[in-house]
């Protein structure tokens, strides 16, 4: 028998709001199905912005990542189509900000998710996913330790500010602590620069300092600081459909490429 073939997981994760989590998962997830992967974005956040951002209203939520992470509802049962090709979600509603509480004593409370990505189809049939984008809330909770534990890599959205990389070590120590107890074989896939500004030399400090610190797992795109890129959630739309030709939509796309081809060194 062949083995099932699995969709890789990547988690985006920093416990700082603001950096451009959301927003990287919209438009990776955008740019990936733009060159034919078939990508699922999972909505961890309370917030839901990533499910807004892509269109889906809160009224047409029936279902959310809540249901799946309470078992009530399967993962495939409550994903969404978008305006995208390829690009699906599964929403998430204010129920979420509850979950914790809901299911602290459980033994099973840092798998839910991991469980709910196995049930998902396998990667080689018709309604299965290459990829599954998780967006975490902005902090360190129990949603983000579920995020970890089902994710094969973390990709981590870095804006470049001054605070930068005091946020990045505190969330390597908790990559370090799931590794160790929850998910041996998670990596860091890689940092991603975002609101990068070329007027403000604290920007490029900024790309300097985390390189150093990072070396070869910061990506070679640096996402700009972008005006189309802020305006198109609020249109219900990825930068990619708002406006392809800005300098946003092409580091997405720029970023999407990357992103596959360090996968296929990790397969190589």
């Amino acid at each position: 028998m062949t083995e099932p073939k699995r969709p890789r997981v990547l988690a985006l994760a920093n416990q700082k709001g603001g950096v451009g989590k959301t927003t990287t998962a919209i438009n990776l997830g955008t740019a990936l199905a733009a060159i034919k992967e078939r990508v699922l974005i999972v909505d961890l956040d309370p917030q839901g912005n990533a499910s807004t951002g892509l269109g889906i209203e809160r009224k047409n939520r029936a279902r959310s990542t809540y249901d799946v992470l309470m078992g009530e509802a399967k993962l495939a049962d409550i994903v969404l189509e978008t305006a995208v090709p390829r690009l699906h979600i599964a929403p998430s509603t204010m129920d979420l900000s509850g979950l914790e509480l809901e299911v602290a004593k459980e033994r099973d409370r840092s798998y839910r998710l991991r469980n709910a990505i196995l049930s998902l189809p396998d990667a080689s049939s018709p309604e299965g996913f290459d990829y599954v984008l998780v967006d975490c809330p902005p902090s360190l909770n129990l949603l983000t330790i579920n995020a970890m534990a089902a994710a094969d890599s973390i990709l981590v959205p870095l804006q470049c500010e001054f605070f930068a990389l005091e946020g990045l070590s505190q969330l390597l120590r908790t990559v370090e602590q799931v590794k160790a107890n929850l998910n041996s074989k998670l990596t860091i896939h890689g940092v991603v620069l975002t609101m990068y500004d070329a007027r403000n030399n604290l920007s490029d400090q900024v790309v300097a300092d985390v390189k150093q610190f990072m070396g070869a797992k910061v990506y070679e795109t640096i996402i700009p600081r972008n005006v189309r890129v802020s305006e198109a959630p609020s249109y219900g739309k990825p930068v990619l459909l708002y406006d392809f030709k800005c300098s946003g939509s092409q580091a997405y796309l720029k970023l999407a490429s990357e992103v596959v081809q360090r996968e296929r060194n990790l397969a190589a």
